[in-house]
């Protein structure tokens, strides 16, 4: 494809409301995504996210049979929900991968069957399943906006005990930094994030986005500040990417976008790899 014909595509998508207002939240969610994904992989929690999308996909269901506004049922369930996950992981005999397996089956079992006793819901449950570009509404945007800026203040408000929690929690005690309440707090800015983006990405795809961007990163930056920056660069550029590749191409856009950043990430490799020869 040319140029010529690439400005066409693209000034052609962005006459379309649905695609400006997935551009607009996909891109917040996906920066949101970079930036807690960093912590979440280097802490092994990277998994929570798919776990908290299965536990919004659940919620989602109930929303749509009950005639509720989604995103705003959604969004402290799986807060809840994360807070739950913490403590369950930490505190139980029930351990990180475990827990989640549960919790997140045990949503999406809830979600289908409440779903099932109510005519005329499946394209919202495959909707909320596989993510598509046309479910967002105009009462989404604002408040996804709203909440991603408010995820974006935190992070960068507490970046330095985020950073110190994510690497050595045992010295951050030592230090008086409160490592439950800033874990606590990760797991409720990957809660919102989740939830921002799900109706768009899907509850199958969304951990994409938290999980491939720091992993990129991490081939080629070696400080938490460096694979920070990149990853939220990376994951911006491969969500629109993929939104206008799936606009040309006419394919589902979260599998798109997560498509584009796993082939970022095996070029992201192989430069890792280069690099060290």
């Amino acid at each position: 494809m040319d140029f010529s014909a690439f400005f066409e595509y693209l000034s052609m998508m962005v006459t379309y409301d649905f695609a400006k207002k997935a551009l607009i939240v996909g891109s917040l969610t996906a920066l949101c995504s970079a930036l807690l994904g960093v912590s979440l992989v280097l802490k092994r929690y990277s998994m929570i996210g798919d776990g908290l999308s299965h536990v919004g996909f659940g919620a989602l269901c109930v929303a749509s049979v009950l005639n509720l506004a989604p995103l705003k049922v959604a969004v402290p369930v799986v807060i809840v929900a994360a807070f739950f996950l913490l403590k369950l992981s930490e505190n139980s005999k029930i351990k990180g991968d475990a827990a989640i397996a549960m919790i997140s089956g045990t949503a999406v079992a809830a979600g289908l069957v409440i779903t099932s006793f109510v005519d005329g819901l499946s394209s919202d449950v495959s909707g909320y399943m596989f993510g598509s570009i046309l479910s967002i509404d105009d009462s989404d945007v604002p408040l996804s906006v709203i909440l991603s800026v408010v995820v974006i203040l935190l992070y960068v408000l507490f970046y330095n005990r985020i950073f110190s929690v994510t690497f050595d929690e045992s010295f951050s005690k030592a230090a008086g930094i409160k490592v439950d309440l800033y874990n606590a707090l990760i797991a409720l800015l990957t809660a919102v994030t989740i939830v921002i983006g799900m109706k768009l990405m899907g509850t199958v795809l969304i951990s994409g986005l938290i999980i491939f961007p720091p992993l990129s990163a991490m081939r080629v930056c070696k400080s938490f500040k460096s694979v920070t920056a990149v990853s939220a660069v990376i994951s911006v550029i491969c969500f629109v990417v993929g939104i206008f590749l799936s606009f040309v191409f006419d394919t589902p856009a979260g599998a798109t976008v997560v498509l584009v950043n796993a082939v970022t990430f095996a070029v992201f490799f192989a430069a890792g790899k280069l690099k060290k020869a």
